[in-house]
């Protein structure tokens, strides 16, 4: 059995700025569960829990999936940049919580480099 050869071929920019844009959402999404959990909260809460938790995984294997150089980055870019929409909407949902206005922005702007990366070639 031979060893793995490095990988010469650095990611593009693009895809570096949006790998970025993941971990960074990811981030936030979970910083901001912590702080729902540490609020409690009803029914409304627990739909953003559940958004918060939708985003925070898939950016997570958006950015795996983008530096392992997945032929399915592309599809799993539209499918983040869906995911990451959605989170910032139900973070929006309580716009006087900084945490969850953080969240909101953090998804926002993943969500822009996704879609962009989801029309670009890997």
């Amino acid at each position: 059995m031979q060893p793995m050869q490095p990988t010469t071929t650095e990611l593009s920019k693009e895809t570096q700025a949006c790998v970025e844009a993941c971990m960074t959402c990811h981030s936030a999404c979970e910083e901001t569960m912590s702080s729902c959990m540490q609020k409690g909260g009803g029914q409304a809460q627990m739909q953003i829990m559940r958004a918060l938790i939708d985003c925070s995984e898939t950016t997570r294997m958006c950015s795996d999936m983008m530096m392992r150089r997945s032929p399915m980055s592309a599809d799993m870019c539209a499918l983040c940049a869906k995911a990451c929409d959605m989170c910032a909407e139900a973070c929006m949902s309580m716009p006087d919580d900084p945490q969850m206005m953080a969240c909101a922005q953090a998804c926002r702007r993943c969500a822009e480099t996704c879609r962009a990366m989801a029309g670009a070639t890997m």
